[in-house]
């Protein structure tokens, strides 16, 4: 996913909508809508979506629904999710949401500088995990590419203990048969 990953906002209200991205948009990141759970699945599937700022209740396809169906899926399963209620906390929600990985579960009316905060907070470890595993693929494909030698020694534990007069890492027997 490119740095610029796009935070993707879905409510099937455009009022709400436009709160959602006016909150955001100090941010500086690049904003997406959705009105519906389906139309939020096909843009997730096209790609490029950094953060998903998602309505829970929904006509059709529902936000939990949604986060199911992104959960199965190897290329969505760890974008983060922030799910928005206009319902009072509801402990069977809370306890659903939590358990399909949901960043957070935030009741409207919203406070924008909470959102902002929590959306930044969560965007950018996302992003930085992201770099990490790129990191981590480039540098097995090097060593994937360029075989250890095998004149390297091998370093001792660290933790490992040697008789005086013995190298570290050596085993007792290893010096007595080397003299013989």
């Amino acid at each position: 996913m490119p740095p610029n990953a796009r935070i993707l906002i879905v409510d099937d209200h455009e009022d709400t909508l436009y709160a959602l991205e006016s909150a955001l948009a100090p941010l500086g990141h690049l904003l997406g809508r959705a009105t519906s759970g389906d139309e939020a699945l096909k843009q997730l599937l096209r790609g490029n979506v950094g953060l998903l700022l998602l309505d829970v209740h929904m006509p059709g396809t529902g936000g939990l629904d949604v986060v199911r169906y992104m959960r199965r899926l190897e290329q969505t399963q760890h974008i983060p999710v922030v799910l928005l209620t206009g319902y009072a906390r509801d402990p069977q929600l809370g306890a659903a949401a939590y358990a399909l990985g949901v960043a957070d579960l935030v009741t409207k009316p919203v406070d924008p500088w909470a959102l902002r905060t929590k959306v930044r907070h969560l965007y950018d470890t996302h992003q930085r995990h992201l770099a990490l595993q790129r990191e981590i693929r480039a540098l097995r494909a090097r060593l994937d590419g360029h075989p250890a030698s095998p004149q390297r020694p091998a370093l001792p534990h660290p933790h490992a203990h040697a008789a005086p007069g013995q190298p570290a890492g050596a085993h007792p027997g290893e010096l007595e048969r080397d003299r013989t």
